[in-house]
């Protein structure tokens, strides 16, 4: 059997969930600046369901987000206030690693509008900073196309922390990222920039089966944490998209993710989690699997 790390789910959507309150471009962010103690609570509830890892609420805090609701001032703050949430939920949990997120700039899903590597370089080096001695791992979420994969691990570098790659790919097909290009040679490219795990995020499950077959290509550790949409929608593609754009999928229950985790293990996966839409419920669900089936959650 193995031994598996349990990735946390979807902080964003659990928050606004909790929140009650009308998405905004802002996501988590917003929320946190609203509710201070709520990320740390939905953090608590994901290590207590089972997860070792704590990912600091960090995706959207990124300049080009800032600006223009006018509170780049902030940046340095909200920062700051990630981490603390983070830090205090793993306190009070009494164990857990932290992950800094390190999310796309410009919007999610969106290689068309990721910005040039000499812009996009220093940004990514900015907030990787943020993470350096604070926490125990970098992970550069939905990353959509070979030049973001390029760019986001050479900033990731800054942090001098161990790096996860974790690509959003297709949901029609599983080998193919947001882009349209392999997932394969991004996994290359982020193998040989020296990452220590490659993953898929932010995809509809069953499409993760071929992500996976071609990231075992790199021989690093590898795993996924889908997300439970129906699709992502075109209307999530405009600019400054709410979450609201995106339906939820009927059939994402707690059981009927944790079987699509479990294939996901019995295909080498031991990195598991969740992304959008995944629920402390569902990674309870998938430790008591993990568990059942003689597995080690580390």
């Amino acid at each position: 059997m193995s031994e598996i790390t349990l990735l946390d789910g979807g902080m964003g959507q659990e928050l606004i969930h909790r929140a009650g309150d009308k998405p905004t471009p802002l996501w988590s962010t917003q929320v946190m600046m609203d509710k201070p103690g709520l990320v740390s609570e939905v953090s608590q509830d994901f290590l207590s369901a089972g997860a070792t890892v704590a990912t600091l609420n960090s995706y959207a805090i990124q300049r080009d987000r800032l600006v223009p609701v006018g509170i780049e001032d902030q940046f340095d703050t909200l920062h700051a206030m990630a981490l603390s949430e983070a830090q205090n939920a793993v306190a009070a949990h009494g164990s857990g690693r932290l992950a800094g997120s390190l999310g796309p700039l410009g919007a999610s899903y969106r290689p068309d509008i990721h910005p040039s590597a000499d812009i996009a370089v220093p940004l990514y080096r900015e907030v990787a900073e943020k993470f350096k001695g604070k926490t125990d791992l970098v992970i550069c979420e939905t990353v959509v196309s070979l030049e973001h994969t390029r760019c986001i691990i050479e900033g990731a570098r800054a942090a001098e922390l161990p790096i996860y790659c974790a690509f959003s790919v297709s949901d029609e097909d599983g080998s193919k990222l947001r882009s349209g290009e392999p997932i394969a040679e991004a996994a290359k490219i982020a193998a040989d920039l020296g990452v220590v795990a490659v993953l898929a995020n932010c995809s509809a499950p069953e499409v993760i089966p071929a992500a996976l077959a071609e990231l075992a290509k790199t021989g690093l550790p590898y795993g996924a944490y889908a997300n439970g949409f129906t699709k992502i929608s075109d209307g999530f593609l405009e600019e400054r998209p709410t979450v609201d754009a995106l339906t939820l999928r009927h059939d994402f229950t707690p059981e009927s993710y944790a079987d699509h985790v479990m294939t996901w293990v019995d295909q080498g996966a031991t990195l598991v989690g969740g992304c959008c839409e995944v629920s402390p419920a569902h990674i309870a669900e998938i430790a008591k699997r993990l568990r059942a089936a003689g597995h080690t959650i580390i």
